[in-house]
C-alpha cells in the first residue's frame, strides 16, 4: 500500500489518472504505462485497475448490500470459475478431498450472474460495512450512512470486481483524521489479505495514518522526488542535508522540505551554509541514493510478457453477457422505482389535478358540438390536454440528471454499456406512462364531451400515450445532452417552446413562412396535435354538410381541420401515431448515443500534456486544477 504525497498542484490526480488509463484520448503523450509488460491497449485497464475519485457517487435509494451486489453482479466472477475447475482437477489428481465448507464457499463465489454473492459479504466484513449492510446509502433527500461508510462503499464497489490495482484520489476529503485512519487501516488489511496493489493520495495525513503505509511516492512540482519504502524516506533527506524535527509530523515535513520558503528551517548541517535545493536536484539525487539505485536496477530488467499469468490482466470488456447486464440494470431500476414511489405518486396526483381543471373549464354542459362555431372550444380543450401531457414529462429531465453522475462513474469503470442503462428506464416507464395517460383521458373524455364512440375514446388514449412516451424520451435525451440541471432546463424550455409554436395550433400551417415550414414537419407535437383533432372532428357528429362555399370540404369537421391546416384523411391518424412512435425510438437512440459519447461537463480528465526537452520528462497541465506531472524515466 503506497501513499502518494505532495502539496496541492503537484500532479497527484493526473498521475493516478495516467496509471489507470483514464486520461483524455486527445492528449499528446510520451512514455508508456505497462502492467506485467503489457501496454494499456493490450488489455482492459478499467477492469484490471480501478480509479476511485474523492467523490462518493451512489444511488441513495439502494442499501449498502444492494450497491455492492449490483457492482459484483456486473463485474462477474472473473477467473474464479476457471480457477475452481483447475483446483478441482489438481485435487482429483492428488487424491485430495476438500473441506466441505471451503468447497461450498469456492463454488458459491464462482457462480456468475447472481443477484447476491458471498464475495459481497466477504468484502463488507473486511471493510466493516456489515453493521450497516441493510441501511440506505442516502442522499440529499433521504438519510443514510455516514461519510466514512460512504468512502468504504466507494472502495468496496471496485473491490468486488477483478481489479487488482486500486488508485484512490484524496479519499480523506470531508473526513476527520480518526475516520481517515479507520478507512486506511481497512485498506491496509485489504491489501495484505487479498494481495492487491493500492496507491492512496492524501493531502495532509495524520502521523498515525502515515505510519500505516508500506511505500511512499513524493511528488513536487510535477516530479517524483522519492519512490520507495516509507522507512527510508527520512534517511534520503538526511542524505540531502535535511532533518525532520522530533515533534514534526513526517508528512508535513515531506511537503515543506521541497518548498522554497520552508526548506531552510530543516537544514541541519550547521557547518555548511544552506543553499536552496530545487525539486529537480532532489529528483536527480534520488538515483544516487541506494533505494533509487535499486529501483533503477529493477526497472532495467525487462519483464517478459510470457511470464504473465492469464488471470493477471482482464481482456474481456464486460464481466457477464449482454442479457445478464440488461437484467441487472432492469432489476436495479425497478428497485429504484419502488423506492422512489413518492415521485410517481406525485406525478399521478399532478396529472389528476390538471385533468380536474380541464374538465371543469371545458365542462360538457357548455360544449355544444356540430357547428363551425363550436369547433374552437374543442380545439382549446384538446390543446390544453396535449400540453398537460407534455409538461408532465418534464419530470423525467430532473430524474435523469440526478442519476447521471453515478452513471458516468459506472460507465467509465465498465460496469455496463450505455444501452443496458437506458433500455430498462424506457421499458419501465411504459406502464407508468399508460396509467397517467389513462387518468387524463378517463377523467376528461366524457366529462368534456368528446366524440362518444368507444373506438374514439381508445384512439385518443393511444394518441396521448404516444405523445407522453415521445415527451419522456425527448426530455431524457435533453438531460443527457445538457448534463447539468441549469443547462438541461434551459435547453428543455427552449425545445418545448419551439415544438409548441411549430405544432400547428398556436400558428396555423398556412400562416407559417415557407422558410420555416420544415420546422412544422419535424415538430413531434404537430403529429400529436393532428392525431387528437382528427380523432375528434372526423367523427360522424361533425359530418353535417358544409354550407360555406369559400372552403372546398364536404363536412363541418373537415372544414375545421382545413382551417387550421390539419390533415383530413382518416388514415393519417395512424401515420401520426407511427410518427410519434418513431420519434420515441429516435430520441431513445439519441439518448443512448449521448450517454455513450459525452462526458460530464467540467470533466477533470481534460488536460494538456507537453514534453519538456530539457528535463526529458512528462508534464500534465490540468485544465481545471492547474496540475502538472512529471514521470521520471
Amino acid at each position: 500500500m503506497t501513499l502518494l504525497l505532495g502539496p496541492p498542484n503537484a500532479g497527484k490526480t493526473t498521475l493516478l489518472l495516467a496509471l489507470a488509463g483514464k486520461l483524455d484520448r486527445d492528449l499528446k503523450l510520451s512514455g508508456k504505462v505497462t502492467y506485467c509488460g503489457h501496454e494499456l491497449n493490450e488489455f482492459v485497464p478499467q477492469r484490471t485497475c480501478a480509479y476511485i475519485s474523492q467523490l462518493d457517487l451512489h444511488y441513495g435509494g439502494l442499501t449498502v448490500r444492494e450497491t455492492l451486489d449490483f457492482s459484483g453482479r456486473c463485474f462477474g466472477v472473473g477467473r474464479r470459475y476457471e480457477m475452481l475447475v483447475e483446483l478441482s482437477r489438481r485435487e482429483k489428481e492428488a487424491g485430495i478431498k476438500p473441506d466441505p465448507e471451503i468447497d461450498a464457499f469456492m463454488k458459491a463465489t464462482a457462480v456468475s450472474g447472481q443477484e447476491t454473492s458471498m464475495v459481497t459479504d466477504y468484502i463488507m466484513k473486511i471493510l466493516g460495512l456489515d453493521i450497516c449492510a441493510d441501511i440506505l446509502v442516502g442522499d440529499g433527500m433521504r438519510r443514510g450512512i455516514s461519510g466514512g461508510e460512504k468512502k468504504r462503499v466507494t472502495t468496496g464497489e471496485m473491490l468486488v470486481g477483478p481489479a487488482k490495482a486500486l488508485f484512490m484520489d484524496e479519499i480523506s476529503t470531508g473526513l476527520d483524521s480518526s475516520t481517515t485512519f479507520q478507512i486506511v487501516n481497512c485498506m491496509k488489511q485489504m491489501v495484505h489479505i487479498m494481495d492487491v496493489t493500492m496507491i492512496i493520495s492524501l493531502l495532509q495525513p495524520a502521523p498515525e495514518t502515515y505510519d500505516l503505509f508500506d511505500d511512499i511516492i513524493l511528488l513536487s512540482e510535477g516530479q517524483i522526488v522519492y519512490q520507495g519504502p516509507r522507512d527510508n524516506i527520512l534517511e534520503f533527506f538526511e542524505f540531502m542535508g535535511f532533518k525532520c524535527p522530533e515533534r514534526k509530523g513526517v508528512a508535513d515535513f515531506l511537503q515543506e522540505v521541497t518548498s522554497k520558503k520552508d526548506q531552510e528551517q530543516y537544514w541541519f548541517k550547521k557547518n555548511q551554509l544552506h543553499r536552496y535545493v530545487s525539486v529537480a536536484e532532489f529528483s536527480q539525487a534520488f538515483y544516487s541514493f541506494p533505494i533509487g539505485q535499486q529501483l533503477a536496477a529493477d526497472l532495467s530488467i525487462p519483464y517478459y510478457t510470457t511470464k504473465t499469468h492469464p488471470a493477471a490482466l482482464v481482456t474481456k470488456k464486460y464481466g457477464i453477457s449482454n442479457w445478464e447486464l440488461f437484467r441487472a440494470c432492469f432489476d436495479r431500476e425497478w428497485l429504484l422505482m419502488k423506492r422512489d414511489i413518492f415521485v410517481h405518486i406525485f406525478k399521478i396526483t399532478q396529472i389528476t389535478i390538471m385533468s380536474l381543471i380541464a374538465l371543469t373549464v371545458f365542462f360538457r354542459t357548455r360544449m355544444p358540438s356540430g357547428t363551425l362555431l363550436d369547433g374552437g372550444k374543442f380545439f382549446g380543450a384538446l390543446f390544453f390536454s396535449l400540453m398537460t401531457v407534455m409538461f408532465n414529462g418534464m419530470t423525467e429531465l430532473a430524474m435523469t440528471i440526478l442519476g447521471l453522475p453515478v452513471f458516468y462513474k459506472q460507465r467509465d469503470a465498465i460496469f455496463y454499456p450505455s444501452w443496458a442503462f437506458a433500455l430498462p428506464i424506457w421499458v419501465l416507464r411504459i406502464p407508468v406512462s399508460l396509467l397517467e395517460s389513462a387518468i387524463l383521458v378517463g377523467l376528461t373524455y366524457y366529462t368534456i364531451g368528446f366524440a362518444p364512440a368507444a373506438s374514439r375514446f381508445f384512439r385518443q388514449l393511444l394518441a396521448f400515450f404516444s405523445i407522453h412516451q415521445m415527451g419522456l424520451s425527448l426530455f431524457r435525451f435533453i438531460a443527457a445532452v445538457g448534463r447539468t440541471q441549469v443547462v438541461a432546463s434551459t435547453l428543455g424550455t427552449f425545445t418545448l417552446v419551439l415544438v409548441v409554436v411549430l405544432g400547428g395550433f398556436i400558428v396555423a400551417k398556412k400562416d407559417i413562412e415557407p422558410l420555416m415550414i420544415w420546422g412544422y414537419y419535424i415538430s413531434p407535437l404537430m403529429y400529436g396535435q393532428n392525431a387528437v383533432v382528427m380523432n375528434e372532428f372526423l367523427d360522424k357528429r361533425w359530418s353535417a354538410n358544409n354550407t360555406d362555399p369559400r372552403i372546398n370540404a364536404p363536412t363541418v369537421g373537415k372544414v375545421l381541420l382545413m382551417s387550421r391546416g390539419f390533415f383530413t384523411d382518416d388514415y393519417m391518424f395512424w401515420v401520426c401515431i407511427g410518427a410519434l412512435v418513431a420519434f420515441s425510438i429516435l430520441f431513445n437512440v439519441l439518448f443512448i448515443a449521448a450517454l455513450t459519447y459525452l462526458n460530464p461537463l467540467g470533466d477533470s480528465r481534460a488536460a494538456v500534456l507537453e514534453e519538456d526537452d530539457e528535463k526529458k520528462s512528462l508534464y500534465g497541465q490540468m485544465a481545471s486544477e492547474g496540475l502538472s506531472l512529471c514521470v521520471a524515466p
